[in-house]
C-alpha cells in the first residue's frame, strides 16, 4: 500500500479534520476503495477520531471498503428505470460479467451495484458506468457497452507495450 501516496492527499487539503470527505474520496479514487490501514492513517493525520473516520466512510456509498473494479456500473432501479425494465438490465449485466450486484470480477475491471436513482428519468434504464451515462438501456446494447470499457483496457495495455 502506498501510504506516501495518502500522505500526500492529506497534505494536499493542509490535513484539516473539514476535510475529511474530500481525504476520502480522493483516496477512494487513488486506490478504488478505503483500505482500513489507510483510515487509521487519515484518523491520525487529520486528528479525527477513527469511528468517525469509518461512520464517514460506511454511510455515503459513494465509498467503499472493499476493491471495486476498474469501471464501477452502478445500474438505476427507481421507479422510471424498474418500469423500463432496470432489474433486467442489472440481471444482464450480472449475466454476462459473472458477478451478482455488490461483486467484482476477478480481474478487477468491472464492479456491479445497484441504485436507486441517478437522477436520468428520462433516459430510462439507465446505468453509470464511472461517470459515462448510458441510457435507453436495452438487453442486446449490454455486450457492446461492456466491449467498449474492455477494449479500452486492451488499448491501454498495448500502448505500454
Amino acid at each position: 500500500m502506498e501510504l506516501q501516496k495518502v500522505e500526500a492527499i492529506i497534505s494536499k487539503h493542509h490535513a484539516q479534520s473539514s476535510a475529511l470527505i474530500e481525504v476520502l474520496l480522493d483516496v477512494q479514487e487513488d486506490f478504488r476503495y478505503l483500505p482500513a490501514e489507510v483510515l487509521r492513517l487519515i484518523a491520525e493525520k487529520l486528528k479525527v477520531p477513527l469511528s468517525q473516520v469509518y461512520y464517514t466512510a460506511t454511510f455515503y456509498n459513494a465509498f467503499s471498503l472493499k476493491p471495486k473494479g476498474k469501471y464501477c456500473i452502478s445500474v438505476c432501479l427507481g421507479t422510471a428505470c424498474q418500469v423500463g425494465g432496470g432489474i433486467k438490465i442489472l440481471e444482464k449485466f450480472e449475466r454476462d460479467l459473472g458477478i451478482t450486484r455488490g461483486g467484482t470480477t476477478e480481474d478487477m475491471l468491472f464492479s456491479l451495484d445497484e441504485v436507486h436513482c441517478l437522477g436520468c428519468c428520462g433516459l430510462a434504464p439507465v446505468a453509470n458506468i464511472n461517470k459515462d451515462v448510458h441510457g435507453k438501456l436495452t438487453l442486446s446494447k449490454i455486450p457492446s457497452v461492456l466491449k467498449k470499457y474492455s477494449q479500452k483496457v486492451a488499448e491501454v495495455e498495448d500502448a505500454e507495450t
